[in-house]
């Protein structure tokens, strides 16, 4: 492996840029070169804090990077990475890709036709939850989802579909490995002109069912997922970093008990405890920041020459799933 340190930048350093600016300053493959705002006060403020150079365009700084992180408004991502992808620098851009299907396919055609590197932030894939998950390697028969929160007053340009189920919109693409054959889904808009509450009902060609469910009107957050399979059935919670796995294997004396007695007979089993019967299972998963996990991945796809683990074509069926939940919303026709 090439031991030069690759140059980053940070282009847009609001919320979410300012976690990049701070884990890369820490990252040993990287050397951050700079952040870019149009804020020319706060590009600088953050430039002195991590010894970097300030800019106030993306166009002052390319000659000087390998790779950058988009954390800027959705609707300039297109216009921020392209002259990025276009001079051959890797880039990560912030969840969703893009604010239309139009704009993404756009991005992923860059990437191609100039064969750079593009990781999509879609973080919630490198959280420990996601990952334990992802070892289980089971097959989903159904998954429900459940993401609300108190509202930030952030992202208001957008509805929660493309703020926060944008989220699980990507993992469940990415557990079931498809996108989905039908699409059904409602939603209010309470706050503005854009959908707060939302719920939507996928289906897939081989039968799998995902129901997601997210709200940023909500007094409390939570962030949890559910997997039925025929394998296991998988309870975890992105939040607490928590989960349980019950498995057919590890639970197949009961299964037999069950399927050997009739209906009758297993009213004699009413008095015991069925939590008591049934072997629940943690699931172990490591401590790591999701954040620093997803940059760690996209430095060493760049390093490697390797697909980003999260691609742009990934983040492209995620906006366009995200199209289809939202125009299923707009047919909705609720009853008076």
């Amino acid at each position: 492996m090439n031991e030069k340190k690759l140059r980053a930048a940070v282009i847009g350093t609001g919320h979410m840029g300012r976690h990049h600016v701070r884990i890369y300053s820490e990252m040993n493959q990287v050397e951050l070169t700079g952040v870019v705002d149009a804020n020319s006060d706060r590009a600088a403020e953050m430039a002195a804090n991590f010894n970097c150079k300030p800019f106030t365009d993306v166009s002052q700084i390319i000659d000087q990077i390998d790779l950058a992180s988009i954390a800027v408004p959705t609707i300039h991502h297109l216009s921020v990475a392209e002259p990025l992808i276009r001079a051959g620098k890797a880039v990560l851009i912030e969840k969703p890709l893009a604010p239309d299907s139009r704009q993404g396919r756009k991005i992923l055609d860059l990437a191609r036709e100039f064969r750079t590197p593009v990781q999509v932030g879609h973080t919630e894939r490198f959280n420990p939850v996601v990952r334990a998950m992802k070892r289980l390697d089971i097959t989903p028969r159904f998954i429900e989802t459940h993401r609300i929160s108190p509202f930030t007053f952030r992202s208001a340009d957008i509805g929660v579909v493309l703020d926060m189920m944008i989220h699980d919109i990507d993992i469940v693409l990415s557990l079931v490995g498809k996108i989905p054959v039908n699409v059904d889904a409602v939603g209010v808009a309470v706050l503005g002109k854009f959908e707060d509450i939302a719920n939507a009902r996928l289906t897939f060609d081989d039968g799998c069912v995902a129901n997601l469910t997210a709200s940023r009107l909500a007094l409390k957050t939570e962030r949890k997922i559910r997997v039925f399979s025929n394998q296991a059935y998988l309870s975890l919670d992105y939040q607490k970093k928590t989960g349980i796995a019950i498995k057919k294997d590890a639970n197949a004396d009961i299964l037999q008990l069950a399927h050997d007695k009739k209906i009758d007979d297993l009213a004699q089993l009413a008095n015991n405890d069925y939590s008591k019967l049934v072997k629940v299972e943690p699931i172990m998963m490591a401590d790591e920041e999701p954040l620093r996990a997803e940059l760690e991945s996209f430095v060493n796809a760049v390093i490697a020459g390797t697909e980003p683990e999260v691609s742009a074509q990934a983040g492209l069926d995620a906006v366009e799933t995200a199209e289809r939940i939202v125009q299923s919303i707009s047919e909705h026709n609720f009853k008076l």
